[in-house]
Order: structure tokens, then C-alpha cells, then sequence
């Protein structure tokens, strides 16, 4: 998937999150298993939503994304808000920076649109390659309890004053497979059609530990979202706390 039509939505669907609680959240991880980075690491950060928040908060940060489309979002939005941003156009399975960090984040079930697991552990070790010897990276993945309860092979329908979207899924063992149709009205009263799909794997607790084994990744905490309680059965979202060996 380019994400070139996703970027023009992206924003839209996401108006719900609250980027700043989210952004304290993940801070206050940091300062609870180590302390606040200096540089962070946003990778897969799309619009840059996250990378702007810790940003304001004093933070240097580097976005990585392999999306142009959503990069360019990305840079559009640091320049307005005059936030000085390294913006990269890689994905986290190719990244390749000038030097380490003293943290990273991967964030809003990012990972979970790796669909090849060994694309999956490449990404892991990418990030943990660049990472300081003993700090921390911490991501976010939907369950397999989300992939196969909540988004299933349901259908869902958004209506605003300016766009129409139908979400569709299709769930295949591991995978669902998401396609949308965006229905944006013009003056003359006809609506302009745009199609994306994707796809996101649930993997298994065992294979993200695997995974993480082979980055060189200690695994310290499992939380459920924006919490500090333990996953439960019907978590839809976790939280990862992992730290670099060394």
C-alpha cells in the first residue's frame, strides 16, 4: 500500500485520538523504566502527529515512515507549527540512520501492518541496531482478540458534512484485510470516489517475544492501552515496554 489516498484521510479518522495524553503516557513510561530521551526515534510515524508532540515537549526527534505521501503531511504540518523535525522517507525493516538514539517509539498498531513476520523481526532489529545499549523502545500492537471479535469480517460506515467512508474487513487466519472507499462531495452535488486497502497481521504473544529475542530486545512490561494494569482478555490494544540489551 502507497498511502498516497490514505494520507489525505488519515487526520480525519484519527480526530478521536488524543495525541498529547498519549504522547504524556508514553513519557511517563520512559521516566518509569529509564528517563525522557533527548533523541526519539517515531518510526512508521505517518503524519507526524506523535513526532510534533514530543517535539513541543523539548524532545529532538527523527520521523521515519516509507509513505511520502504522508511524510509530506508530516513536514507541512512541523513547519507550520515551527518545530524543527528530521523527516525520513524509510521503513522501519530498511532504516538506516547517522548514528544511535536514546529512544524510540512505534505507535497506533503501526507494527501490526508488517504482514511478513520476517519483515516483522527485520524492523525490530533495525530499530534496536540504532538504539543506545539499554534504553528503551516502546510500541503499541492490536490483539488477535481485536482482529477477530471487533474488526472480523465487519463492515462500518463514517458520515461528516465532507466525507463519506466505508470500511470493510475481511479476517483470514492471522490477517485481516481492510479496504475503504472514500466518498468526498464536490460543489456540483457528484461525489469523487477513492479506493485504499491494506492489510494487518495479530501476532501471537510467542512471536512477538521470538521477535524481540532476535533484536536483542528485553522484554520488560506488557500494558494494556494508555494503562498500567495487565492485558486482560479482551485488550484490544497493548502497550510494549522494551528495553536494548547491553
Amino acid at each position: 500500500m502507497s498511502y498516497d489516498c490514505f494520507a489525505d484521510y488519515y487526520d480525519r479518522l484519527m480526530e478521536d485520538v488524543d495525541y498529547p495524553a498519549r504522547a504524556e503516557y508514553l513519557l511517563g513510561l520512559f521516566e518509569k523504566f529509564d528517563r525522557r530521551p533527548t533523541l526519539l526515534l517515531d518510526a512508521a510515524c505517518g503524519t507526524g502527529s506523535f513526532s510534533l508532540e514530543f517535539a513541543k515537549r523539548g524532545i529532538e526527534v527523527i520521523g521515519a515512515d516509507p509513505a511520502a505521501a504522508m511524510l509530506a503531511v508530516a513536514k507541512e504540518r512541523a513547519l507550520e507549527a515551527g518545530q524543527d523535525i528530521l523527516f525520513l522517507c524509510q521503513s522501519a525493516a530498511e532504516l538506516e540512520l547517522y548514528g544511535t538514539v536514546d529512544g524510540a517509539v512505534c505507535c497506533m498498531d503501526s507494527l501490526n501492518h508488517i504482514v511478513d513476520y520476517e519483515e516483522f523481526c527485520r524492523s525490530l532489529t533495525r530499530i534496536a541496531l540504532f538504539l543506545e545499549p539499554g534504553r528503551l523502545f516502546l510500541f503499541d500492537m492490536n490483539t488477535p482478540y481485536k482482529h477477530r471479535e471487533i474488526l472480523g469480517d465487519n463492515a462500518f460506515v463514517y458520515e461528516q458534512e465532507d466525507l463519506f467512508l466505508v470500511w470493510q474487513n475481511e479476517t483470514e487466519d492471522d490477517c485481516t484485510h481492510i479496504y475503504l472507499d472514500f466518498f468526498t462531495p464536490q460543489a456540483d452535488g457528484r461525489y469523487v470516489r477513492a479506493c485504499e486497502d491494506f492489510s494487518e497481521r495479530a501476532y501471537t504473544a510467542g512471536e512477538i517475544a521470538a521477535a524481540l529475542d532476535k533484536a536483542g530486545l528485553i522484554l520488560e512490561a506488557v500494558y494494556d492501552d494508555m494503562t498500567l494494569s495487565p492485558p486482560a482478555a479482551d485488550s484490544q490494544r497493548l502497550v510494549y515496554v522494551t528495553r536494548r540489551r547491553g
